[in-house]
């Protein structure tokens, strides 16, 4: 991921000034159909970002793990397993 980390920040900071900008839109009650626009927006965004950062983790993380031990291993793959869960939800 440390590669990445500069995509990751400018990605962030991105979503970061999407949220600014639709809580401006929700406080000057513009229309929501716009607003959903630009949620969806800042939702794709953040995907992005978390497909990086798996991708990173998967890469790094998880791919060392497979010269350790079988708990280090086994606990990788179950940190994997809990997000996919959550992502399915």
């Amino acid at each position: 991921m440390k590669d990445d980390k500069a995509v990751i920040i400018r990605l962030l900071k991105t979503a970061r000034g999407q949220t600014d900008g639709i809580i401006k839109m929700v406080e000057e009650d513009k229309y929501c159909i716009d607003i959903v626009h630009q949620i969806m927006a800042n939702e794709a965004v953040l995907k992005k970002v978390m497909k990086i950062v798996l991708h990173g983790h998967l890469n790094g993380c998880v791919n060392e793990a497979f010269n350790e031990s079988e708990e280090v291993r086994e606990e990788k793959i179950n940190e994997m397993i809990d997000v996919f869960d959550k992502l399915v939800k």
